[in-house]
């Protein structure tokens, strides 16, 4: 018999933890591989964690709501794979993360005895208000001496409003710096003459973002709304791609009536053969993905110097989410899905990520990204892209203009439907020629849509 370790995984990009929601096995449990042991919730999405080998579950070692970081031991299970196939660490590690944690393992862990602590505080699980504190964020409570409606007042950044361990951290930090905020304005530099009060602000340095955030006053006009976590990646990830991309943006205007009346003609026999809504997006998606495979440098990403073509087409789908937040569902290998399969994907992972049920890997791996501006009514925009990829599709909004129509009789006026698209890329890999020729490339797919094709 041999012990095998059971780790919490990597779950995605800029993922450096997560929360146990319920432990599904106990000690004791036979279990199979691959089967399910326990669910867990990050900021972004929920997961499960499965069974790495058949065997016994012997020790679990973090409880329900224990947040944990990835990479940490969380449970072990006896098995009779052979012990070199299945190593366990020579260092013993106790039912909490205290022995000899690594140092990004002890920024987010706390000793045994201040656990002890907080379980026994008089911090509950749960305040007045029903949220649910942790038991790193009750030690840390405790620790600091914030009191449960201290405790309450915080903004909570993780799933269903929590406070997470970097909220609390934060909040202290604030705290501090608001208390010796006074003292450094007044403190003269020891190597400089002491300036007056009118000088002062020309030579103070100028503040960081945590400073204004600590300093500025507000009155009652305004309603303060703290941003949660994962507005805060969105945010960094964002500012990131608009300082270091040097970004062009196309504009295609489409031709769409073929489309339109077609959709019109046979939405309602899809739907009722395939179960599933045909909206335009699975028509964007499979025209994008043609263009893609004919301009295959599109479909890239940078790394430094290098710039790297992707043989595999695995297309981003913007996505809102009803709290106001965006997020990014893959569908992968999306020139290889007819029409019928683009429409199931679509909607599944749409339907699933509104829902907050997508799985880490669901949301990784894109080598381009659509957005459809025009769900939300407008007629185009300049995407921002997202980085490490190249270059990112916006579609508008569908309308009905007058337009010009060549006819063997003469040019006439007639009603026709068109949209624009919106091709923002990065102009240190695609060139304009290139980009405007993938741009007018979707075009021609959409303008010569086969509206003959069976459904």
């Amino acid at each position: 018999m041999s012990k095998v370790e059971v780790v919490l995984p990597k779950l995605g990009e800029s993922i450096i933890e997560a929360t146990i929601l319920k432990w599904l096995k106990k000690p004791g449990d036979k279990v199979e591989a691959d089967e399910t042991l326990l669910e867990i919730a990050t900021d972004k999405v929920d997961s499960e964690v499965p069974a790495p080998v058949s065997g016994t579950l012997v020790e679990t070692r973090y409880k329900e709501g224990d947040v944990v970081p990835v990479g940490a031991v969380i449970a072990i299970i006896e098995s009779e794979v052979a012990e070199e196939e299945a190593p366990i660490s020579e260092t013993p590690v106790a039912t909490t993360p205290e022995v000899s944690p690594t140092p990004t393992q002890a920024e987010l862990v706390e000793q045994p005895t201040a656990v002890a602590n907080a379980e026994g505080s008089k911090i509950p699980k749960r305040g007045p208000s029903g949220r649910f504190y942790s038991p790193l964020v009750r030690n840390i409570a405790a620790k600091e001496g914030i009191s449960l409606d201290e405790l309450e007042q915080i903004p909570g950044t993780g799933k269903e409003g929590r406070v997470t361990k970097k909220d609390i951290l934060q909040y202290l930090e604030q705290k501090k710096q608001a208390v010796q905020a006074p003292q450094t304005k007044v403190e003269p530099t020891p190597s400089a003459p002491t300036p007056t009060p009118q000088a002062q602000p020309s030579v103070q340095a100028t503040p960081t973002e945590q400073e204004l955030a600590t300093v500025q006053s507000y009155n009652g006009d305004v309603e303060i709304i703290e941003m949660d976590r994962m507005r805060q990646l969105i945010a960094k990830h964002m500012a990131e791609s608009w300082h270091t991309i040097p970004r062009v943006t196309s504009f295609v205007e489409v031709d769409v009536t073929k489309i339109w009346k077609w959709r019109q003609q046979i939405k309602d026999q899809f739907q009722k053969k395939y179960g599933v809504k045909l909206t335009f997006t699975p028509i964007f998606f499979q025209a994008t993905a043609q263009a893609l495979r004919d301009f295959p440098r599109i479909n890239s990403s940078i790394d430094g110097t290098k710039i790297i073509i992707h043989k595999r087409i695995h297309i981003g789908m913007a996505t809102a989410l009803p709290d106001g937040n965006l997020i990014v569902p893959v569908i992968k290998d999306a020139d290889q899905l007819n029409l019928v399969g683009l429409a199931h994907r679509v909607n599944d992972l749409a339907s699933r990520a509104r829902a907050g049920k997508l799985q880490p890997d669901e949301i990784q791996g894109g080598t381009f990204t659509i957005t459809n501006v025009g769900s939300y009514g407008d007629l185009c925009g300049t995407p921002i892209i997202n980085p490490p990829q190249t270059a990112i599709l916006g579609t508008g909004l569908i309308r009905k203009v007058p337009a010009v129509i060549e006819t063997p009789e003469g040019d006439t006026i007639g009603i026709r439907y068109k949209m624009f698209l919106c091709l923002s890329y990065d102009h240190r890999v695609i060139d304009g020629y290139l980009g405007g020729s993938f741009a007018n490339r979707v075009k021609h797919y959409l303008e010569h849509f086969n509206t003959d094709q069976a459904v």
